[in-house]
């Protein structure tokens, strides 16, 4: 299982993977026809109140995360056809934030990987 994690703007032409736009918001500048193909999951994203709260402070990843995963684990029917598609062949998150390192995609990236090993592990 490969989840790869690429910044919107930055995504490579032609890469062969099941791509998946995972913020809540479209991003800025970006036009419907450049990414077309890729299937936008906008509630598989943080809240409202929890992007706000996290304003991308790195301070705050850490409870960041714990917050973003319990919103996870309270909706399974957001992630899991991104966990199904992981299952099946390479998989790329796309998210529209600056920061490269503290994003709701690493986040994701991160909460799906965990439930694939317990998976396996059962």
């Amino acid at each position: 299982m490969v989840i790869e994690v690429t910044r919107v703007y930055e995504q490579p032409k032609g890469e062969v993977s099941t791509k998946f736009l995972v913020d809540r918001l479209w991003p800025r500048g970006m036009r419907k026809e450049e990414l077309e193909g890729v299937t936008w999951v906008r509630d598989v994203a943080p809240s409202a109140a929890l992007r706000k709260w996290f304003g991308h402070d790195p301070e705050k990843w850490h409870g960041f995360m714990l917050r973003y995963f319990k919103e996870l684990d309270q909706h399974p029917e957001v992630w899991q056809p991104i966990l199904e598609a992981a299952k099946a062949g390479p998989v790329t998150l796309l998210y529209g934030a600056k920061d490269t390192k503290h994003n709701q995609a690493v986040a994701l990236r991160r909460y799906l990987e965990a439930k694939l090993r317990h998976r396996r592990a059962s």
